[in-house]
């Protein structure tokens, strides 16, 4: 019988559609840049990183302008979700935004706690209160039908608000000195972009070609040039789907552009990112960098505060009755899965960026205790979730 080549997907398709493959890349990208930091290539690469293209250099290149349309899929997928999706009515917002609310403040807390008295050092106290949704999905993606569904949709649900907490606090705490023509231009174009979508435009190109140009705007007005991504993404028109209608295949500008982009960020932008970014050479790397107050209040942010913040609040709104708990859910799925949110690595070496952005030594720092609070907290997450009882039995119904 001849077989149907269609009938059975490839192993190369069927790992780019997995939910874990974004982040098995991008651990590969950062394993390699950490290889070539430390190799007879580290020169080389610095260098490159360094090499100017044009007004700007490779890594601004890369950090400015390719993590814009990352921060574009961002700001896609948070307006999805808010306005037809997860987060569309408050009763669905109330338990992920609280605990993305307590998975912010008390890793910033921890962070603070132990550099208040490091005038530049304090300036990193948001590296520790973001959340890498791609790595903590993948993560939880291997555990298949152990975890029940609605984990899935509360850490989507928390990671997506955290994304949006980790967006404001980049516009409002590092933002450098403000060029007010540059942004008053800004501000034109995002009104023509709300024009075209208040007046039906369902073509992308218009928004796209505007998009670029408020991007150019936002970059000379000293405001990080990543956030005009997520402005553009709020003025695309998105078709609000009744019933998951939108799956079936109505033509919404917004579903376009994110199906454009899904791939392209997973696969291309983000591993590209971390490849630049988590190089750091290990030459010289003893015990005391581990104890570093800055290292640890990176790791101890990433690994206690995740913790503390999201269970601790999920536990506290649920005792209070102010939301239900995730249907199904053992205490020990939403501990595994509180965990898991300490999973840091894109947005927190993003933000390590903008802190330091002139401080080498400090970047490292920085990019050690990320790397180390993200691998302690995927380990113990999953060593959680391995623990945790079954959907369905008589436990899982207990939180």
């Amino acid at each position: 019988m001849t077989r149907n080549p269609r009938a059975t997907p490839s192993l190369f398709r069927r790992f780019v559609d997995s939910e874990a493959s974004g982040g098995i890349v991008l651990m590969v990208a950062a394993a390699l840049a950490l290889i070539v930091a430390n190799s007879g290539l580290a020169a080389t690469y610095f260098a490159a990183l360094k090499a100017y293209v044009g007004p700007l250099s490779v890594s601004h290149w890369i950090n400015d302008a390719l993590m814009a349309v990352f921060f574009l899929l961002v700001g896609l997928e948070i307006k999805r979700e808010i306005v037809d999706g997860q987060l569309s009515t408050w009763p669905r917002r109330i338990l992920p935004g609280l605990c993305a609310a307590g998975g912010m403040a008390v890793p910033a807390l921890i962070f603070a706690g132990l550099n208040w008295n490091n005038g530049e050092v304090i300036r990193g106290w948001a590296i520790p209160t973001a959340t890498d949704i791609a790595f903590a999905l993948g993560v939880l993606s291997l555990f298949g039908n152990r975890v029940p569904a609605s984990m899935k949709v509360f850490l989507t649900a928390l990671a997506i608000i955290d994304d949006l907490g980790a967006v404001l606090i980049i516009a409002v705490f590092y933002t450098g000195n403000l060029d007010l023509a540059a942004l008053g231009g800004a501000a034109a174009v995002l009104v023509a972009l709300l024009a075209l979508n208040r007046l039906g435009v369902k073509a992308l190109w218009p928004y796209l070609v505007l998009g670029a140009i408020l991007w150019l705007l936002v970059l000379l007005s000293g405001v990080h040039a990543t956030v005009a991504g997520v402005a553009l993404a709020f003025t695309i028109p998105l078709t609000r789907a009744l019933g998951g209608a939108h799956e079936r295949g109505v033509d919404s500008p917004l579903h376009r552009l994110e199906h454009a982009l899904a791939k392209v960020v997973p696969f291309v932008i983000i591993p590209i990112f971390g490849f630049a970014n988590a190089g750091v050479s290990l030459a010289g790397f003893g015990a005391s960098a581990l104890v570093d107050p800055l290292t640890l209040g990176v790791a101890g942010g990433l690994v206690l505060g995740k913790v503390i913040g999201v269970y601790g609040t999920a536990r506290a709104t649920v005792k209070l009755g102010w939301a239900a708990a995730p249907v199904g859910a053992a205490p020990l799925h939403v501990l595994g899965v509180a965990l898991l949110c300490g999973v840091g690595f894109t947005m927190s070496l993003f933000i390590g960026l903008l802190a330091f952005p002139d401080n080498a030594a400090l970047q490292d720092g920085v990019k050690i205790g990320i790397l180390l609070g993200s691998l302690v907290s995927a380990v113990l997450g999953a060593m959680v979730l391995l623990l945790s009882p079954k959907p369905g039995g008589a436990e899982a119904s207990t939180f």
